[in-house]
């Protein structure tokens, strides 16, 4: 029997330490990262202490830190031997689902992390949560026909949502994939730039196209876009169009107006499926406008067939420095509020 295959050993001692002994040292320099940085990392996350000595991982802390240490390193031993990748990225993503409340969708998550079978597959990459809150969005793009997911900047709301849609696109379940935000500025003038339609929309896309080249390969993205299988189009072009057997996704819906989210979700067609994303913290609308997002997820609420996916600045998987900003941020908009005790 290899001993690539074997489950490490777990020791547990009474002193506050609990040992990991691998079974294949080939993997070690991998699962430890270089310099041992990704040990570095999990110290600083989960306040424990590691120490390496041959093929044994020591660690040591209180329980709570100590157990999820271990979750995290048995978790990215599976990954690596199930020929798997492992980088900052997914030891972050470990770190994190170890330590969350949801502990279903954490613990569901984290299988993903080390056995992706059921996990997002494009051209390009394999896609698995990272956070326990991906877990249970992925879920609803799988599940529901309608998805709203809500949140900040970094949290993959977007990121996801096109990579559900390439995929069921190769998969040959849904014939197109139509991506769309407002053309809304966020407190820029736009409007007086050169050339055609095109050229003035784009800059709104971008994040889209950015999404999809991540996804599918340059020339194919472009072979599709030239067909019609890909379209990418501002909010406005969307009127009076009935889309079937697509799956069509709203970006930045936080900056429609209640008539605009009303007509999006109303050009729902036979076979289709709708993702809507938006941060309600990061309206651009005109001062005094209301949001068509804010007001869809009052009437919406409860209706067969709708889910609501809420993120968090915990599920930030971009630097760690943006979570540290939308944290600052949430905090001084709540200090800044009236009825806040000075």
């Amino acid at each position: 029997m290899s001993t690539q295959n074997s489950a490490p050993v777990v020791t547990g001692h009474g002193d506050g330490r609990i040992e990991l002994a691998f079974g294949d040292n080939r993997l070690l320099p991998l699962l430890f990262g270089e310099h041992e940085q990704y040990l570095a990392r999990v110290e600083r996350q989960l306040a424990v202490k590691l120490v390496t000595r041959g093929n044994v991982l020591t660690i040591a802390g209180n329980q709570q830190g100590m157990d999820a240490a271990r979750t995290v390193f048995l978790a990215l031993w599976d990954r690596l031997r199930a020929g798997l990748p492992v980088g900052p990225a997914e030891v972050d993503a470990a770190a994190r689902m170890a330590i969350s409340a949801d502990l279903p969708s954490a613990g569901q998550g984290l299988a993903q992390l080390s056995n992706p079978n059921g996990a997002i597959r494009t051209k390009r990459r394999v896609i698995t949560p990272r956070s326990a809150t991906q877990t249970r969005y992925l879920d609803a793009l799988n599940e529901n026909e309608l998805v709203f997911g809500l949140g900040p900047a970094g949290t993959g709301k977007t990121y996801l949502a096109v990579a559900q849609a390439v995929s069921l696109l190769l998969q040959g379940k849904v014939d197109r994939i139509v991506l769309s935000r407002p053309a809304v500025e966020a407190g820029e003038r736009l409007g007086f730039l050169p050339g055609d339609m095109k050229d003035k929309v784009d800059p709104y896309l971008r994040p889209l196209y950015d999404a999809l080249h991540d996804m599918l390969p340059p020339d194919q993205v472009a072979k599709r876009m030239e067909t019609g299988v890909i379209e990418v189009a501002p909010l406005a072009f969307m009127r009076g169009r009935t889309l079937a057997h697509a799956f069509v996704i709203l970006d930045e819906a936080q900056n429609t107006t209640p008539m605009q989210m009303k007509m999006f979700l109303t050009r729902m067609g036979e076979g289709s499926r709708m993702v809507v994303t938006g941060d309600v913290t990061q309206i651009d609308l005109p001062s005094g406008s209301k949001s068509g997002l804010k007001e869809a997820l009052t009437i919406l609420k409860g209706v067969e067939g709708v889910s609501f996916v809420e993120f968090s600045d915990q599920d930030v998987v971009r630097h760690p420095m943006v979570g540290r900003i939308v944290r600052a941020y949430d905090a001084a908009a709540r200090a800044s509020k009236p009825d806040n005790p000075q």
